[in-house]
């Protein structure tokens, strides 16, 4: 478990993250969870029919991970969003490293709010992912 961060502690700049090689196992497990059994998700054959010629993630298991920094790392434990938006850039497959980041950007003191600029990138340096999330810190 991460050390918590106290809403003081945290700064305007600060940055943290959370690598993650997407498996098959990962996309299987979104689309049971969810019930999100879109074709292009799960099935090789309709994929490849695609502009992607092959299986991608679910969008929002990509996104997702940007909720493991938020809850674990920064602003971390006892953090509960308020909102979050997603841009999906580029497609994310099956053996794709991605890497969620979050960078506050401005905080509310009388609320212990806080808004970060949400970014998740694969292994060839593209971005898959870009939003801003608000979060509080309770």
């Amino acid at each position: 478990m991460s050390k918590e961060l106290k809403y003081e502690d945290i700064q305007i700049g600060d940055t943290d993250y959370f690598t993650k090689t997407i498996s098959d196992y990962d996309i299987l497990q979104f689309a049971g969870l969810t019930g999100d059994f879109n074709p292009v998700h799960i099935d090789k054959e309709f994929a490849k029919e695609t502009r992607f010629k092959e299986r991608i993630a679910h969008g929002l298991l990509t996104g997702s991970f940007i909720s493991t920094v938020l809850g674990m790392k920064l602003p971390g434990q006892n953090s509960i969003y308020l909102s979050q938006n997603f841009r999906f850039k580029a497609p994310v497959k099956i053996g794709d490293t991605i890497k969620a980041t979050v960078a506050v950007m401005e905080k509310r003191d009388d609320k212990n709010i806080i808004k970060l600029k949400t970014q998740v990138m694969n292994q060839r340096q593209e971005m898959v992912v870009d939003g801003e999330a608000v979060v509080m810190k309770i």
